[in-house]
């Protein structure tokens, strides 16, 4: 067996440092920080780890031995700005456990389980509808609309028009979700980008937003709430010629898990969100389009169950959190893993919120069965009748009307009417005349059950 060289010397200036006084005498304090984590395994920046050093260590060295073993792991992503910087990452973790959790329980694979083992899948199509609100509605209210969700709600639900800027938001962030799933199985272009923000922020306020056309100067600038700049956009000169090296960088195929350079979808999709967010290409709406993005490439990567799961729910909670992490990767020589590491903690809790709708929604299911068994209900109506009345006890929906109960059984108008009709003759349903439409919504007393553990307390009780 050869044996390794003998090291002869040292030329790192960090090493030669650490054997001078007065670094030496505090030569295994100084060891022991060349690693990228710190000691609870967390990827922290400058600004939090010079408070966790020891006292008496020099912090610029300190830093140095960080940067060091990171420097050791990046990985090049893309090159990104001008003049161009190498944005790059290091596999943490907590990245590893995001992308196994994302692998397990996002794919169209694992979709399709979930509406397989649901049995009568109405009532899940009405919860998958719900969730697909909640991320326009929290993108927009991260962006700063003032509508409430209740509010927000009730409009996507009917289609009704939107009557203020702030309701415009959400239905145009509505429109762009759902045409970023259209558009899943389309390369990335420049083209397509200022369509999703066309479709985004068309008809808000036009004067501001430019529907659909990247920005013609350099004074579009990112500040914070006391107005200070925390961002300064790439020169507006070559934007569109960066757009396009960025649509060929993700339109590479990245091969197989086993090949050398593999490259998981979802960390190309987070900095897919990153890169957006960091050429601002837009006069406004750039947020909004870079989470669209985000979302485009995970449907277009097989990962369809992200249509329900709301990363901006979960972001609006955590702005301030959201924002360090783009300021802590640009400050840091484009070191993505900062915003990397913030965005895979935001999916992991996301996912697994789905995740336990989509258990609870199972048991409820099996019990509203057993107890609507029970009740004498079950042989008294129709499988579509049964899938309303289960929606309207879960408390998904309150309100149904004839257009929404087509979308959801994909039915006939008179199949759906047919169904309404027939939970009212057996006094299950009131309806009321709204406008120009019926509405049903369940009877005051059949409404006692209001979820899957009343259901099983009340197993033997007809409603």
């Amino acid at each position: 067996m050869k044996k390794p060289p003998a090291l002869k010397g040292r030329t790192d200036p960090v090493f030669d440092l650490l054997v001078r006084p007065p670094h030496k005498q505090r030569l295994a304090d100084y060891l022991g920080l060349l690693k990228p984590l710190d000691d609870q395994g967390r990827y922290l920046p400058f600004e939090a780890l010079r408070y966790r050093w020891a006292a008496g260590l020099d912090v610029n060295l300190c830093w140095a031995l960080v940067k060091k073993a990171r420097v050791a792991q990046y990985i090049n992503l893309l090159p990104l700005g001008d003049p161009v910087q190498w944005g790059k990452y290091m596999l943490t973790p907590l990245a590893q456990k995001t992308i196994s959790i994302v692998d397990r329980q996002t794919t169209s694979a694992a979709l399709d389980y979930m509406t397989s083992q649901i049995g009568e899948r109405a009532h899940f199509n009405y919860l998958l509808n719900d969730l697909i609100e909640d991320e326009a509605i929290a993108s927009s209210q991260l962006e700063g609309a003032a509508t409430t969700t209740r509010v927000a709600k009730d409009m996507l639900k009917h289609q009704r028009q939107p009557r203020t800027p702030d309701e415009r938001m959400v239905m145009g962030n509505y429109r762009m979700m759902n045409f970023a799933w259209e558009k899943r199985y389309e390369p990335l272009s420049v083209e397509l980008i200022a369509a999703i923000h066309r479709v985004g922020v068309d008809g808000i306020d036009d004067e501001q937003y430019d529907p659909g056309l990247f920005r013609m100067n350099d004074e579009v600038v990112v500040q914070d709430g006391e107005g200070n700049t925390v961002h300064r956009p790439p020169p507006v000169s070559g934007l569109v010629s960066r757009l396009e090296r960025l649509s060929d960088w993700i339109n590479l195929s990245d091969g197989l898990p086993q090949q050398k350079h593999y490259l998981h979808p979802l960390i190309k999709a987070i900095t897919l969100h990153f890169a957006l967010g960091y050429e601002h290409p837009f006069r406004d709406g750039n947020g909004r389009v870079a989470r669209a993005l985000f979302y485009w490439f995970m449907f277009k990567s097989g990962f369809s169950a992200f249509r329900y799961i709301a990363i901006s729910l979960l972001l609006r909670n955590a702005p301030v959190k959201y924002g360090r992490s783009y300021l802590h990767t640009e400050a840091d020589e484009l070191d993505l893993t900062y915003f990397i590491e913030f965005q895979c903690s935001v999916i992991q809790r996301a996912v697994s919120a789905f995740s336990d709708v989509y258990r609870k929604s199972v048991a409820y299911t099996e019990d509203f069965e057993f107890w609507l068994t029970r009740s004498g209900f079950f042989d008294r109506l129709t499988e579509k009748q049964r899938a309303l009345y289960q929606v309207a006890k879960s408390g998904v929906a309150k309100e149904f009307t004839a257009g929404n109960v087509i979308e959801h059984l994909g039915c006939s108008y008179s199949a759906a009417m047919s169904t309404l009709n027939g939970l009212v003759d057996v006094q299950i349903f009131e309806r009321r005349k709204m406008g120009r439409e019926w509405v049903f919504f369940l009877r005051a007393a059949t409404n006692g059950l209001k979820n899957g553990s009343d259901i099983s307390r009340s197993r033997s009780v007809p409603a």
